[in-house]
């Protein structure tokens, strides 16, 4: 089985993060990774129901205890760009492995 079909057997990972008002609205997890040097976990999801597609993508630094999830926005802008960063070369390195993949 080659990698690509394994990601496309695997479900994707859906959590709900309640918006201003209350409303839970459904995310889709895309991607979770750690920072080198840091103990802090993040998470990329983005929205399961946008209205149009959209290439929005949310960063929350995440918490887990037990089956608990906490999520943190961030906030501080040096945080954001190394995680900015990091999710970048993640990126890049999943788009060279599909190209090496498909010669």
């Amino acid at each position: 089985m080659t990698k690509e079909e394994q990601l496309q057997e695997e479900e994707p990972e859906i959590i709900y993060i309640p918006d201003e008002e209350g409303n839970e609205e459904e995310f889709e997890v895309i991607m979770k990774f750690e920072v080198d040097g840091s103990d802090k976990k993040y998470m990329m999801v983005v929205p399961v129901d946008a209205e149009e597609e959209s290439d929005e993508v949310y960063a929350f630094r995440y918490e887990e205890d037990g089956d608990d999830l906490q999520l943190f926005t961030i906030d501080n802008e040096e945080e954001w760009n190394i995680v900015e960063e990091t999710f970048n070369t993640l990126m890049d390195e999943d788009v060279e492995e599909e190209e090496e993949d498909s010669n």
